[in-house]
């Protein structure tokens, strides 16, 4: 049987092509269907089957409209509510297509629908080989238990604990797990940067399956949760409902600089998706910086949701539409305009340019050597900062900046870090359009500041949920 798993790095996101005499199945698509049509199309198969793992809260699922463009059917958990045409899945029932036979498990505890499927070569053997094990079980994690309207972390958690220790940890060691994500998502929160793994290596190596007991495991799974964004509501509902196709949304307008602020000061979001470099040299006053080269999607969903109007400043006309690409696949669908002419185009008109200075590791070691008046905002994750940060700094997680801004001074200068930049440019951003006038970007972040062996604190172990 044919096997291929698809990794898109911007979300941290795996979907699954399989496929066997022909037919094939696509297990957990990215919104952009494009490359299962293409797989299809290269190797002579034709997709019948679309298979979601449950209803996915972090990206938007392109099942609707491969579905439109294939004909195939979409199969996921009888519990999903799904509003679109489908199959209903119930535990232990079965898909087979050729020497291909998937069978289904309920694994309630990430969601309620949450399914995984034990994957079969019936040329080989007719035990699996496999486990799609969707935001249940990860490599090195298992799925967050605070996505149920209906049901408490607690709750979902000894349901989590159930599911994996009747269903999956049963299985032989050799079945390799295959889940939806990796390191960098944002449903769990230790996951290692392998692709795939085993049910026996998960056993030696997955912090969250040592508990002992299920009281030991919930506890484990609901202390310190990360804030759940608020995008990942709309996502799931955009997901039972089905979303539009990628090719169905409005084409975005060229806009003149005037039409950009006019359109800023109605409300719209104006979004600079250029490097932190290029942003801090010169941009546009109240802009929201957020670079493609890193997380840029899910940063995105975060910081600017599924709400507003969006209207992008881009380096070029393929940064443009990588940038609308990628704030779809989290169901930013809003994007109505561009600045024409990027950022030159904005000074040719004489119109107002703001500025994020940089600053050296060595120089800001100076300033707090000798006392100077200066914030030092650390913007990594507390798991970070436990492992380090500069002296006198305080912690500030990214996703926590605007709910924090009350206990910064907005009369002080702030230097701003993360560990090598990307973050504390979208934080310089965030200070700068609320007010911060005085704002400094560390160059190199905690990184620099390592590499120079400058003094670090190692602070007692810390929490953050705020």
């Amino acid at each position: 049987m044919h096997f291929q798993q698809f990794y898109l790095s911007c979300l941290s996101q795996a979907s699954y092509f399989l496929a066997s005499e022909g037919v094939a199945a696509v297990v957990d698509p990215q919104r952009d269907i494009e490359l299962y049509v293409e797989e299809a199309r290269a190797n002579g198969f034709r997709i019948e089957y679309i298979i979601e793992t449950h209803l996915h809260a972090d990206f938007v699922s392109g099942h609707r409209e491969l579905a439109g463009r294939t004909g195939a059917k979409i199969y996921l958990s009888a519990k999903a509510g799904a509003g679109f045409p489908h199959v209903p899945v119930n535990d232990g029932d079965l898909l087979e297509f050729g020497k291909c036979r998937l069978k289904f498990l309920e694994t309630p505890g990430h969601t309620m629908e949450s399914i995984c499927i034990l994957v079969s070569d019936l040329e080989k053997s007719p035990e699996p080989f496999a486990v799609l094990t969707g935001d249940t079980l990860f490599i090195g994690d298992v799925g967050r238990p605070d996505l149920s309207p209906g049901l408490s972390p607690q709750e979902l958690a000894g349901l989590l604990y159930d599911s994996l220790h009747t269903k999956l940890l049963t299985l032989d060691d050799s079945v390799a797990v295959y889940p939806a994500h990796g390191a960098g998502s944002l449903c769990g929160r230790q996951m290692r940067s392998a692709r795939s793994s085993t049910i026996g290596e998960e056993k030696l190596s997955n912090y969250a399956l040592r508990p002992s007991t299920r009281e030991e495991f919930v506890s484990l799974l609901t202390s310190d949760l990360p804030e759940r964004p608020a995008y990942f509501t709309a996502d799931v509902e955009l997901n039972r409902g089905g979303a539009v196709p990628v090719t169905a949304l409005a084409s975005m307008s060229p806009l003149t600089p005037e039409e950009v602020l006019s359109r800023q000061q109605a409300g719209a979001v104006v979004l600079d998706t250029r490097p932190a470099q290029e942003f801090g040299a010169a941009h546009i006053p109240g802009s929201l910086q957020i670079g493609l080269g890193g997380q840029f999607a899910s940063t995105a969903g975060i910081l600017v949701g599924v709400g507003p109007e969006v209207v992008l400043v881009a380096e070029d006309d393929k940064s443009l539409e990588e940038s609308r690409l990628r704030l779809s696949r989290v169901g930013i669908d809003h994007v109505t305009g561009y600045l024409d002419g990027g950022l030159a185009n904005w000074v040719r008109a004489g119109m107002p340019v703001g500025t994020v200075p940089q600053i050296s590791a060595e120089e800001l070691n100076r300033m707090v050597r000798d006392h100077e008046r200066v914030q030092v905002v650390d913007v990594r994750q507390p798991s970070e900062w436990g492992q380090g940060h500069v002296p006198g700094a305080t912690l500030v997680p990214l996703g926590a900046l605007r709910t924090e801004l009350g206990n910064l001074d907005t009369e002080v200068p702030i230097v701003v870090h993360c560990k090598g930049g990307y973050r504390s440019s979208i934080a310089a951003s965030i200070l700068k359009h609320a007010g911060f006038r005085d704002v400094f970007n560390l160059t190199g972040g905690f990184d620099a500041w390592r590499a120079f062996r400058l003094p670090e604190e190692i602070p007692q172990p810390i929490s953050w949920n705020a």
